[in-house]
């Protein structure tokens, strides 16, 4: 199955720099736009403003938090269901399976958009695998993302769910030191610091930063976003990586 590109963006995104990114993003033929849930920054309203500017461009949360923001409470109004997919996940909550299943249950009975589950652990994982659309992996090479949908797919018995994988990627040698940086907090996190002892590499070991290592996803998984990394996250950087990254993209 090939692969889908997409393009991620911090939650916190100035709104005008979603209105002028989006049909960009559309015309450039990427599949869809991400914005994660951060404090400070809803997702769910960035893509409201991506909505108003395109017509056919996918439009998708990072995971949502639900310990955060709870299913009940989360805004869907304006965004075409058609073309949006919710992503949630358990944040640091007590309960993370019970809390995620019943958020699923809350969202499939509200709306018909597409949802999808953050997982790290395998009963995450395969919790998405039999009540979810598709499930959001971080942090993982080629190889480890490959084998994330393989075993996704077998789970899921013949249901249709999509391995979405996060890739931090940078299209300049001055977004490097913010890459490390996020590269290093991430791999300072316990839950994430056992899962890469577990699968034998680091966190800078999964990002992209010229065409060769994109292309090295292609097939791997499902979908893959490239999450934008700059030096200081302004238009013109993200224009920027937008189209540079837009040259890297396999022939179809």
């Amino acid at each position: 199955m090939a692969t889908a590109y997409s393009i991620g963006l911090i939650g916190t995104t100035p709104a005008e720099h979603v209105r002028a990114l989006a049909p960009r993003i559309e015309r450039l033929g990427f599949h869809a736009l991400w914005l994660n849930d951060v404090p400070g920054g809803d997702s769910l309203a960035g893509l409201r403003e991506a909505a108003a500017v395109t017509s056919g461009l996918g439009l998708a949360t990072g995971v949502i938090p639900l310990d955060r923001r709870p299913a009940a409470s989360l805004d869907l109004d304006g965004l075409p269901a058609e073309r949006t997919l919710v992503g949630i996940g358990s944040g640091r909550a007590d309960k993370p399976l019970g809390l995620v299943r019943d958020g699923l249950a809350e969202l499939r009975a509200r709306t018909s958009a597409s949802l999808a589950v953050g997982a790290l652990g395998p009963k995450m994982r395969e919790l998405a695998a039999h009540e979810a659309d598709a499930v959001l992996l971080n942090w993982l090479t080629p190889d480890a993302g490959a084998a994330a949908r393989e075993e996704l797919h077998r789970q899921a018995a013949g249901r249709e769910v999509r391995a979405v994988l996060y890739a931090r990627t940078i299209v300049e040698p001055a977004a490097r030191p913010p890459l490390e940086e996020e590269s290093a907090r991430y791999q300072s996190f316990p839950a994430y610091a056992a899962n890469f002892a577990r699968l034998g590499f680091g966190a800078l070991d999964t990002t992209i930063a010229d065409a060769e290592r994109l292309a090295a996803y292609d097939g791997h998984v499902d979908e893959l976003v490239l999450r934008a990394i700059t030096p200081s996250g302004s238009l013109d950087e993200l224009e920027r990586f937008v189209e540079r990254t837009a040259e890297w993209l396999p022939t179809p």
